[in-house]
């Protein structure tokens, strides 16, 4: 399926959850060199009724918006190409794929964007492919075989049920890179803290001033 294919099915996905709501290829405000279909922010600023409210909370389309960690660790990615160039990078939890496409277009021998959510992989084949952009995608860590050298997590910790996942990915790739703007208490072992940047998640969601502060975190491959 073509890249038009992967945005049309996209569509469907997302009206599947929001009635009647929209899809806009748009360049994020933070780096202007990515593209990516997120909501047209028309859509939300329709008043739905609750009927409609209730199917989006119960599956939330969280591809359809570039959240702020995602923004900061793509930025950080294509600023820093040594990074991934030459390396087989993974994006966990990619939402809209941005972070592995950034791997990508960064010179990464192979990105692969993994989400649970079957939407969220058809989002970032069509946002990689607005990119120009190759990627891999799988459905779940075990899907994924061989060694990783760069494992790169934003924004994954919103679910407090994922926190256990800090400890398991230093055993997964020789480098890991987690971005954060939920957790304010993150004292997981292991993790350096590297910096704080601000975005804000696009299109902007009028979230607290508190989800604009990205903190970027950084561990080492542990043995099993």
């Amino acid at each position: 399926m073509g890249p038009l294919g992967h945005a049309d099915q996209l569509l469907a996905l997302f009206q599947a959850s929001v009635p009647g709501g929209q899809l806009r290829l748009q360049r994020l405000p933070c780096e202007r060199l990515l593209r990516l279909w997120l909501a047209d922010p028309e859509t939300f600023g329709t008043r739905f009724d609750d009927q409609v409210v209730s199917a989006i909370m119960a599956a939330p389309p969280y591809w359809s918006f570039c959240w702020a960690s995602g923004q900061v660790l793509a930025g950080r990615i294509l600023a820093n190409p040594d990074w991934v160039a030459g390396k087989r990078v993974l994006d966990l939890g990619c939402g809209s794929g941005v972070v592995a496409i950034a791997a990508a277009l960064a010179g990464a021998r192979e990105s692969i964007a993994c989400d649970l959510d079957a939407a969220a992989l058809v989002a970032a084949q069509a946002n990689a492919g607005a990119n120009g952009a190759q990627i891999r995608i799988a459905p779940a860590l075990e899907a994924i075989h061989g060694p990783v050298d760069v494992l790169f997590g934003a924004d994954i910790l919103y679910d407090p049920d994922n926190r256990p996942l800090l400890s398991r990915l230093p055993t997964l790739a020789d480098e890991v890179w987690v971005a954060d703007s939920r957790v304010k208490d993150f004292s997981e072992p292991g993790y350096v803290k590297v910096a704080t940047e601000q975005a804000t998640t696009f299109p902007d969601m009028g979230e607290w001033e508190g989800f604009n502060q990205v903190n970027l975190y950084r561990a080492a491959r542990v043995a099993r």
